[in-house]
């Protein structure tokens, strides 16, 4: 039921999404080029080490020795661990460079919901605690921490994170750690990750995080839409990542780029930039495609491009706060239909908590040149609220022919702006007034 289910999610996507496709010389625009997708000759199987695809034997020792072969032997361009079909009960484990890990059409990679033995590790140090929790945080299902030429890719078979168990900790408050991520990669580069389906997270899905030259691709995200923090992909203190051709529905932001938190990020320093995103269709109770709230690296050059969203919360999202200090500049995203959207575009500087009573209130962000085109809504109950920071006013806030059609019947007021400068071409319903003045205008020029 849920393969077909996928299936026709996928299907819709593709649907959804053909007439936003870009086409240059006969070939699609893409980015995954950055990483070419290695082949392995050297290939071995998780049933060579034990693995028993039955939903029910544990299978961390096959998982934990195959890997740890793989390391060890270094075999000449690497090895493809296969992971046939059944489904596969784990506990967390670390992935190790030159190495892809495979999964078969209609295999489950499916975590144990053992939460009392799920291993700790530091808190990361653009965030100075665990996200949820003070103190450290729990591993995530498949770990990678200083690798490089990791691919995570199949015939779209399954990553299952049980998260249930978790989200209700959460909602419990029994929590004692932060939830742990599906994947996450730490200090990695050369990363693929694709054909992949990830279900139900415990916490975020996907978070690359002080890495750089990862490829997302031909990815499904799914979670419902009542867990909590189930954000799809998270780019974090990430340089030249790509992000494209995925569906994603989850409880939280379909894709959000981050940068650490407060003054641990201001202090680690290191910024997400170079971001691509697109052809990306979902549907999240939140942002579609964010920026935020955690920014205290910076955040630069973000494309995002060719997206449809529905049934959403905000559709795009750019979110700071007092004491997150960074910038946050040079972000386009274009080429955007929205579909029953609570608000259609949302830029504040008002989002977002603190890890602690330690973060400057006088670290305030910048934001300049933020640039929204060719978007077109219908449902759309809110049009835009775009509000700076007093001391701190976002500059170079363009927009150019954008539609945002409302529901019939009461509305409320279509924009609200405060603390903002830019430019607004074609844009309806008639943006506010800090963005229409004819002296605004020349910030903009160069971005329409």
């Amino acid at each position: 039921m849920f393969r077909a289910l996928a299936s026709v999610l996928l299907c819709c996507f593709f649907l959804q999404t053909l007439f936003w496709f870009y086409i240059c010389d006969g070939n699609l625009i893409t980015c995954s080029g950055i990483v070419p997708m290695r082949y392995r000759n050297d290939k071995i199987s998780i049933t060579d080490f034990g693995g028993v695809g039955d939903g029910k034997t544990l299978n961390t020792k096959a998982f934990r020795e195959a890997i740890n072969q793989i390391q060890h032997l270094r075999r000449r361009g690497g090895t493809l661990l296969y992971v046939p079909p059944g489904v596969y009960l784990t506990d967390s484990f670390n992935l190790t460079s030159h190495m892809t890990l495979y999964l078969a059409r209609d295999a489950v990679i499916k975590a144990t919901q053992d939460t009392l033995n799920w291993p700790l590790i530091s808190p990361l140090p653009s965030y100075g605690r665990g996200r949820e929790r003070p103190g450290g945080r729990y591993m995530s299902f498949i770990h990678g921490d200083g690798l490089q030429d990791v691919v995570i890719t199949g015939e779209n078979g399954t990553i299952d994170g049980q998260g249930a168990i978790w989200w209700n900790m959460w909602r419990q408050g029994t929590l004692q750690f932060t939830r742990p991520n599906l994947v996450e990669f730490m200090n990695s580069r050369g990363i693929i990750i694709s054909n992949v389906i990830f279900l139900n997270s415990p916490f975020w899905n996907i978070h690359p995080v002080y890495c750089s030259n990862v490829v997302i691709r031909y990815v499904t995200i799914l979670a419902p839409p009542d867990s909590p923090n189930t954000d799809g992909i998270d780019p974090d203190s990430s340089s030249n990542v790509c992000i494209e051709d995925s569906f994603i529905s989850t409880g939280d932001d379909l894709v959000a780029v981050k940068s650490g938190w407060d003054e641990y990020g201001i202090a680690y320093g290191r910024p997400s930039s170079y971001i691509t995103i697109r052809r990306v269709t979902g549907t999240s109770p939140f942002a579609g495609i964010a920026v935020g709230s955690e920014t205290s690296g910076g955040v630069e050059n973000v494309l995002a491009e060719n997206i449809v969203l529905y049934n959403t919360g905000t559709g795009v999202n750019v979110k700071t706060n007092i004491g997150r200090g960074g910038f946050i500049k040079n972000i386009t995203v274009s080429e955007v239909f929205m579909e029953n959207v609570r608000t259609g575009i949302k830029i504040a500087g008002d989002t977002g908590d603190h890890p602690d009573n330690n973060f400057n209130p006088n670290a305030l962000p910048y934001v300049k040149g933020v640039t929204l085109k060719n978007i077109w809504g219908v449902k759309v109950q809110r049009a835009g609220l775009i509000q700076g920071l007093k001391n701190a006013p976002f500059t170079g806030i363009c927009l150019s022919k954008v539609n945002l059609q409302g529901m019939t019947g009461p509305r409320s007021p279509p924009w609200k702006c405060s603390d903002v400068s830019g430019a607004a071409i074609e844009v309806t319903p008639w943006p506010c007034t800090e963005l229409t003045s004819p002296q605004q205008s020349g910030s903009c020029v160069s971005h329409f």
